[in-house]
Order: C-alpha cells, then structure tokens, then sequence
C-alpha cells in the first residue's frame, strides 16, 4: 500500500518521503536531527550506507559541504576487501548517486555497475532493485544525452535493468521509481503504446502516495510519448507539469532535463512564451547545478588542504618520535627503522657492512664534577664530531645515555675492507684530540672506546659483535678501537690504540688505576654500561685468580719445586754462554719473583692447578 511521509516511521526514509513531497523545510528540520545522532550501526557496512545515505540526503537538501564530509567518510569504509554485503551495495549506490549529481556521470555509470554486482553476491532482492533501478536511470539519461546511432542501446540496456528490478521491489517507493524509469526505457526504444501505459500508472500511484518526484517523472515520460506522436499541445501540457513538480522537490538534474524537453516542445508549436519560461527554467537549473558544482570544488580542496596538513603533522610527529631531542641524531627508534634499508642496499653494492659502536668513557666524572648541563653539552659535542668525521649517507644515531652508533653507508669505500675501523680511529682521534676547555674547564677531557664488527648480518647481530670489541676495548684501557669480525679471533687485532697498551694491560692485571689515552691514571668510576665503565666484581675474581698461584707457591709450609732444565730445542729456551759467569743469570726458580725471558712464550693459559696451602 502506498504511505505518505507522515506515515513513514524511520527518520531517514521520513525525510526521503518529504523531499519527493516537497516538503523541504520538515525534511532540513528532520534532517538536523538525525545527523547530530552518530551511526548506531557496530558494522562497518551498516556504518558506511548511514553516512552516505546522509549525504545524499544532505545533497538533495542542498548542503552541500556537509553532503561531501559524510560522503568521505562513509566511501572510506567501503575501501579494502571486495564486499559482499547488502549494506555495501547501498552505500556504493548512494555514492553513484552523488556522482551523478556532481555531473561526473561516466564514473557514476561505472559505480553503480559495481553497486549491482555487489548486491548481486549479497544476494537480497529488495537491494538489487534499488541498485537496478539506479542503473537503469543513470543508462536512460546517458541514452538521452548520446547520439542517435548510441541511444538505442543504451536504452535497451536500462530497460533490461528495470525489468529485472520491477518484480524484486517491495517497498512502494522503489516501486514506483522503478516503474517511471521503466516508462522512459520503454518510449527510447519505441515501444510507445507500453511506455503510456507505465507512465499512467506511475502518476496514479504517485497521486495516491504525494510522491513528487514520482510524479515529475511520470508526467515527463507522458510528454516524451505525445511527443513522439507529434501530439505537441498535450505534451506541452505534460512537461509544464514535470518542471512545476521537479521545482517544488528542488531536484536540479531532473529539472535541467526536464525544461529542456519543454523548451524543445515550445519551439516546435511556435510558443516563444514558452519557450523563453523553458528555457529560463534551464538556466536557473543549470546555475544551481554548476554552483552545486562548485562548492564541491571548494569543499573538496579545503578537504585536501586539512589532509596534506594533517599529513604533514603525521609525517613530522613520525620524525620527531625517531630523533633524538639532546644531540638532533637518530635515536634507538630511528636506527632500527633505517638499519634494514641501509644493509640491504650495502650488501646489494657488494660491499661489507661496518657498524661502529662508539661508548663515552669516564662520562660520569663529567657530570659528577662539571654538572648535568655540561655533560648534555659534552654529548652534543661528541655528536657533532661523529657527523664531522662520517659521511653523508652514514647512520648515526644516539643508542642510549653515553652509547652512539654508526652504521656506514653504501657509498664508495664505506664498505671497504677496512672502512670500519679507518672511521673508528678518525672519531676516537678526533674525541681525544678535541678542546674541551670551553665546554668543560678544568674537569677531566672524555675520551672514546670503540668496538667496531663487520659481516653480512643483521643490526642486532652485527650490534651483539660490536658489543663484545667495545667490552675489550674497555678492558684494555679505554681510549681505543677493537674489532670483532669474521677475520678476528676475538682479541684486539685489527684494533687501533693509543698510548701504551701495554701499560694500560699491566694496570689492569695489578687491579690498579687504569690508564687512559692521555696517560692519567684513575680509577674505575666511569657512568657508561655498568658492566663497561663501572667496577665489576668480575675483573676482581680474574686478578684474584691470576695472583693466587703466585701466593700459593710464595708459602713457607710448601716444598720448593726442584729446579727444570729446559729440554734442547723447546720453544722460547736459551743455553746459556759458556763464558758467562753464574751471576748473570737470573734464579727464575726463587719464590715470590717473577722475571720473564722476553723470548719466551706466553705460557699463562698453562698455568698449573692453584695448591691449596694447608690449614
């Protein structure tokens, strides 16, 4: 049965009901309250027909700004898998719709094609008919607008649409929609005598229901048919009544199409009245279309103004949570984000990934005895000289506290055999060699250990072996570069030092003062890694080992060892010079000293079980 607007229940399809009355104040006054309410649909489907079904009520109410947001918003959810939900195919005929309104008629054509397709896998019959009857109107106003040689096919096409849709439709509207639509089809491809048919049934119907747009419809079908028939005056008649009733429902693109038929009438009778009312009636209908128009542009590119500046936010809220705010260097996120990219291009050249673990020593003297502000100065320094001494393309970034990394680009040479440690000594020279008077006074200058590693592997690996030379290096005495690599054996070879390392060794074995590259002793208080920089009770318990036999031999209670001669030939013996007095060799048996051959080999790894001295 056919209802009225007053008696349509839901909100949205009230509203619908009093535009094609023309009742178009109700519908903005309904329309207000339904769009302050959110979608209650949870589905996304559901979701997205709401919001573009809004728009197209807020285009059809003329507000067009409003109608192109909720047009975005509700078209973005369609985006991603191929649906196939009835609510999809809603939304992606509301959607066509608006295209067509805009005047972009070939991409609503092609929407709506997509919109039939989904409805189709959904598989509900009463969205399939609104999706066909959507087509089919769009195809008989692409057939009115094409040449002669064009139209008849397009016209066939639609009617074949509409006839499929007419038995599917249960809701009155559609059903009339689809009826009037079918009219047209049916006078494009000449079957006139049905077409008049249809078209009476759509104006019985739409008079029963107050359906405007139905009627406009209806009656404009008529005027084509008596058209045909070369009956002008009654057709002149009909199309007055389907411009009055596309005015009063305030639909621009049938009034456009309607007037200009009416036009074309007028002037065959000779009415230049009518004509002239026509066709003031187009232009009227044409501004509107092409302001309509034009405030989508404006919408649309405020819309895109919004997007790049939120973009830009996005992008520079992105590199600001990978920066480091003391230093302006990548930090541990940042890293870790440009690492892959940067290996991959490496190996992909040839050439042999370096990554340079770079650790501040004696920083915690810094900011004990010159302040925190001036050990934030101290890294900010330090950061600018690894700039100064890498290059562009490298990756340096601040790891965490006193701890900066270097990962060395593809450029030419930074994958050189020796490119890592090359770049290591540079940075430790340049630390040690740099003037901190300006930045620290009088405090004690930092200096730099470094661990270097090489190999075709990933950050954390290549990071894990560049860990264990930075470990040696602070063993060592600071100051100073080792290298872990595929060619390394886990000492300091390939490593570069300053000074004397070999002082800064025996510091170390005798649990005194270390040694730094500046020849100043002091002790082991550094802030960098605890297990690095501060003391650890490891190195305790390995200086204890190494003195115990030395203290166990040097108890009374124990029996000297009888004296061994070296055998003839063994490494690193010497015979001693027949003319030589007995004086002048050293007793290397006495208890308590312990003078080395300087031939002799390192036997410290042979050293025998500890003896126990007796309680």
């Amino acid at each position: 049965m056919d209802q009225r607007a007053d008696e349509v229940s839901d909100p949205e399809a009230r509203i619908k009901a009093l535009l094609n009355a023309g009742r178009l104040a109700e519908a903005n006054t309904t329309f207000d309250e339904v769009v302050n309410r959110p979608p209650s649909e949870a589905d996304r489907w559901a979701r997205s027909a709401a919001l573009v079904n809004r728009a197209k009520l807020a285009w059809r109410l003329g507000r067009i700004p409003l109608a192109l947001e909720l047009a975005a918003e509700g078209w973005s959810d369609l985006e991603g898998e191929d649906p196939d939900h009835p609510d999809a195919a809603r939304a992606t005929h509301a959607l066509a719709y608006l295209l067509e309104g805009i005047g972009n008629r070939r991409a609503a054509v092609d929407m709506m094609r997509v919109a039939v397709g989904i409805a189709r896998r959904a598989g509900e019959a009463e969205v399939l008919a609104i999706c066909l009857q959507g087509l089919g109107g769009l195809l008989n106003f692409r057939a009115i607008s094409s040449p002669p040689d064009v139209a008849p096919a397009a016209f066939e096409e639609a009617r074949q649409c509409l006839a499929e849709g007419l038995p599917l439709a249960s809701d009155d509207h559609m059903a009339r929609a689809l009826l009037g639509a079918y009219s047209r089809s049916l006078a494009g491809v000449g079957e006139l005598w049905q077409a008049e048919l249809h078209a009476d049934e759509t104006v019985r119907r739409a008079l029963v229901a107050d359906d405007k747009w139905a009627l406009a419809v209806g009656n404009w079908v008529l005027a084509v048919v008596h058209r045909e028939r070369g009956d002008l005056l009654r057709a002149r008649t009909l199309g007055s009544r389907a411009v009055t009733a596309a005015e009063s429902i305030n639909d621009p693109s049938l009034l456009l199409r309607f007037s200009q038929d009416l036009a074309d009438i007028c002037a065959g009778l000779g009415d230049p009245v009518g004509e002239a009312a026509a066709l003031r009636c187009s232009v009227a209908a044409g501004t509107t279309a092409t302001v309509t128009l034009q405030e989508g542009l404006g919408q649309a590119l405020e819309q895109r103004r919004v997007a790049v500046q939120a973009q830009r936010l996005a992008l520079a809220a992105q590199e600001a949570a990978a920066r480091d705010p003391l230093t302006g260097l990548a930090n541990r996120l940042g890293l870790e984000r440009a690492a892959a990219t940067l290996l991959e291009g490496t190996a992909a050249r040839g050439r042999v990934p370096w990554l340079v673990l770079v650790d501040v020593d004696w920083f915690k003297d810094v900011n004990d005895d010159a302040g925190h502000a001036a050990g934030d100065a101290t890294l900010r320094e330090i950061a600018q000289l690894l700039r100064r001494e890498t290059r562009s393309d490298d990756l340096v970034a601040r790891w965490a506290g006193d701890e900066f990394v270097v990962l060395l680009g593809n450029s030419a040479g930074g994958g050189g055999p020796e490119a890592g440690p090359v770049v290591a000594e540079r940075i430790r020279a340049a630390v040690d060699g740099h003037d901190w008077q300006v930045v620290l006074g009088i405090t004690r200058r930092p200096t730099v250990s470094i661990g270097v590693a090489a190999g075709p592997a990933k950050l954390d690996q290549l990071f894990a072996a560049a860990d264990m030379a930075l470990y040696r290096a602070k063993r060592l005495g600071r100051n100073r570069v080792e290298v872990e690599g595929p060619d390394s054996e886990g000492g300091s070879g390939g490593g570069s030092e300053s000074g004397s390392g070999e002082a800064r060794e025996d510091a170390a074995a005798a649990g005194g003062a270390e040694v730094d590259g500046s020849g100043r002793g002091r002790d082991d208080a550094g802030r960098g890694r605890p297990v690095r920089d501060a003391p650890r009770a490891e190195e305790a318990e390995v200086v204890a080992a190494e003195a115990l036999p030395a203290l166990e031999l040097a108890e009374p209670e124990l029996a000297e060892p009888e004296p061994t001669a070296p055998e003839t030939g063994a490494p690193g013996a010497c015979a001693p010079d027949a003319g030589a007095p007995d004086t002048d060799t050293p007793d290397t048996d006495t208890p308590g000293t312990d003078v080395a051959d300087p031939q002799a080999p390192d036997r410290s790894g042979d050293r025998p079980q500890a003896i126990s001295p007796p309680r």
